[in-house]
């Protein structure tokens, strides 16, 4: 018995070592992750403050906190350099892609995860093969498509192929989140007699909700960003999204660094704001589906 109670001694001796070593790494993590969060959001801090900075104050130097902030860039960015306009082609565009994603993508992660027919592994495969496809491969082959249909240079030519290129990823985001879903839960809806369409609806769509907000997310934002296709494919300024007149703006003949912030900032606090009031169902959706 007293060498029983000395051994257990020891060990509470030993536990403030072992546990010291641990307490330093879990510092030395935090302190590297505030840094590389200090060096992330510094250039989004120059954006904020520029964007509040008059012109006299930028051509002097300008501060990271302005000395004299003002709207009134923001104001002239959005009245003068027609980005209200700019705004409704991008939100109509990105609306469109989100919206055409979900309901193709839907339909067919329900399909692969819950229905069987035959060669659903085959395809599913092949849907997954094109994430290992650089996208920058079909920008040519895509204009030229979209030329022989006449759809280059409207906003369905931005539209559909943003819808297909969210394709691979989406497919295996709601595979498995719809693969998730109890079958008990399917088979009860059939005994009550709910036929497909009421299941997915019913029972199916709402148990995954956060992976379709999460592919929404996934959708929106790079569309919303979207340059190079925009750029190849749209030749009339009436129908230009926001990245589209930001860099017409800088390649101006005199660009001013607070106009330029302005616009950066007005591309940039939608898809903040998106995310910050959808990063929970975001972080859901993605675990839901790993675990998937």
């Amino acid at each position: 018995m007293a060498a029983l109670r000395r051994r257990l001694a020891a060990v509470r001796r030993q536990r403030p070592s072992l546990a010291q070593p641990r307490m330093t790494r879990r510092v030395v993590v935090h302190l590297l992750l505030g840094l590389y969060g200090l060096v992330s959001a510094y250039p989004f801090l120059w954006m904020v403050s520029g964007a509040l900075q008059g012109t006299k104050e930028m051509l002097g130097g300008g501060h990271l906190i302005p000395r004299h902030p003002t709207l009134g860039t923001l104001a002239q960015t959005w009245t003068q350099l027609h980005f209200l306009r700019y705004f409704g082609n991008s939100l109509a565009v990105t609306v469109a892609t989100t919206v055409g994603a979900l309901a193709v993508y839907s339909l067919a992660g329900y399909s692969f995860g819950a229905l069987r027919f035959p060669g659903r592994r085959l395809l599913y495969g092949c849907f997954v093969a094109l994430l290992f496809v650089p996208g920058i491969t079909m920008l040519l082959p895509l204009v030229i498509l979209q030329n022989r249909l006449g759809l280059l240079g409207t906003r369905t030519g931005l539209i559909l192929p943003g819808i297909n290129a969210t394709a691979p990823l989406a497919v295996m985001l709601l595979t498995n989140a719809f693969r998730a879903v109890p079958r008990e839960l399917r088979e009860a809806a059939r005994m009550d007699g709910a036929g497909e369409a009421r299941t997915f609806v019913s029972v199916y769509l709402p148990a995954v909700r956060p992976a379709l907000v999460t592919l929404a997310l996934l959708t929106a934002i790079p569309t919303w960003n979207e340059f190079v296709l925009a750029r190849v494919s749209l030749g009339d300024p009436a129908t230009y999204t926001l990245p589209l007149g930001l860099q017409d703006l800088s390649s101006s003949a005199n660009p001013q660094q607070n106009t330029l912030m302005a616009a950066s900032l007005i591309i940039v606090i939608p898809v903040v704001l998106l995310f910050v009031f959808l990063q929970r169902s975001f972080v859901n959706g993605l675990t839901g589906a790993v675990k998937g």
